[in-house]
C-alpha cells in the first residue's frame, strides 16, 4: 500500500475494497470500472473501440486480464454506499436501479464498426445529457495525449461530469486508472481521492496529477505543494 498527496488530490495504491472502508463517506463517486468485456484481449490484435469502451491502440497498454469480468456486487455496493451521488461509466453493464439521468458521451467516431457512444449511469434527478467530444484513435479533440491506459477518458469529459455535481467538494474514483478523474478535480479546484491497484497506472496517474498541479487555473486558488507519505492499512 502506498499513498501520495499531490495538490488537492490523494492517490492510493491498493485494492479499492480494502481501502474504501478506511475513507468514510465522500460527496460523490465518479468512476469508470471494468465492464468485463475483455478489452485488453479483444484489442490485442485490433485498435479502436469495441462494445462501447474506448480503447488504446495496440501496444499502448499491457494486456493482463484486468477486464476479464465486470466488477462484482461487492464493488457496486461499496461504490453506491460511499456517497450520496454516483456517476458510473458502463453502468448499463451492472445491476443498478433504473436511472433518469444518463450521461452520454458521443465520441464522433463517424461511420465504422466501433461504438458511437459510452453511457454513464447516475442517480441524479436530471434529464439525460449528451457531450460530443471526438475520441477516435489518433483523431481526438484538442489532441490530448494518451497515457497508457486502454480505456482512458478525455479530461474534458470528466470535467463535464463533475459539472453535474456542483456541491460535491470531495470526489472518489475507486478505479483511478491513469488518473483522469483526479486531473479534472485538480483543474477544477476539487478534492479528489483515487484508488488504483496497478502500480504502473498509479505512477502514470501521479505524474499527470503533478503536471496538473503545476498548471493551476488562474481563477482557482493555488493548491498546496505535493508531499509523499507512507500508507499502511
Amino acid at each position: 500500500m502506498r499513498e501520495e498527496r499531490i495538490g488537492n488530490q490523494r492517490l492510493i495504491l491498493g485494492d479499492c475494497l480494502e481501502v474504501m472502508p478506511t475513507l468514510g463517506r465522500v460527496d460523490a463517486v465518479v468512476t469508470d470500472p471494468p465492464y468485463g468485456i475483455g478489452v485488453d484481449r479483444s484489442m490485442a490484435a485490433n485498435s479502436g473501440t469495441q462494445y462501447g469502451k474506448a480503447a488504446a491502440a495496440k501496444g499502448h497498454y499491457k494486456a493482463q486480464g484486468w477486464d476479464d469480468r465486470p466488477i462484482g456486487e461487492e464493488h457496486v455496493n461499496a461504490i453506491t454506499g460511499a456517497a450520496n451521488h454516483q456517476i458510473i461509466f458502463g453502468g448499463n453493464y451492472f445491476a443498478l436501479p433504473p436511472a433518469r439521468c444518463w450521461l452520454v458521451w458521443d465520441k464522433e467516431n463517424g461511420s465504422n464498426e466501433f461504438a458511437d457512444c459510452e453511457l454513464a449511469w447516475t442517480n441524479l434527478d436530471k434529464p439525460v445529457r449528451l457531450l460530443r467530444w471526438m475520441w477516435n484513435g489518433m483523431l481526438r479533440k484538442g489532441q490530448e495525449a494518451r497515457h497508457g491506459h486502454p480505456t482512458q477518458k478525455p479530461v474534458a469529459l470528466m470535467e463535464w461530469c463533475l459539472g453535474f455535481l456542483p456541491d460535491a467538494k470531495t470526489i472518489l474514483d475507486p478505479f483511478m486508472g491513469s488518473g483522469t478523474t483526479l486531473v479534472a478535480c485538480q483543474k477544477l479546484g476539487r478534492h479528489g481521492i483515487g484508488i488504483e491497484i496497478d502500480p504502473d497506472y498509479f505512477e502514470i496517474a501521479c505524474k499527470r496529477v503533478e503536471e496538473a498541479s503545476r498548471q493551476p487555473d488562474l481563477f482557482i486558488a493555488p493548491t498546496p505543494k505535493s508531499i509523499q507519505e507512507g500508507f499502511d492499512l
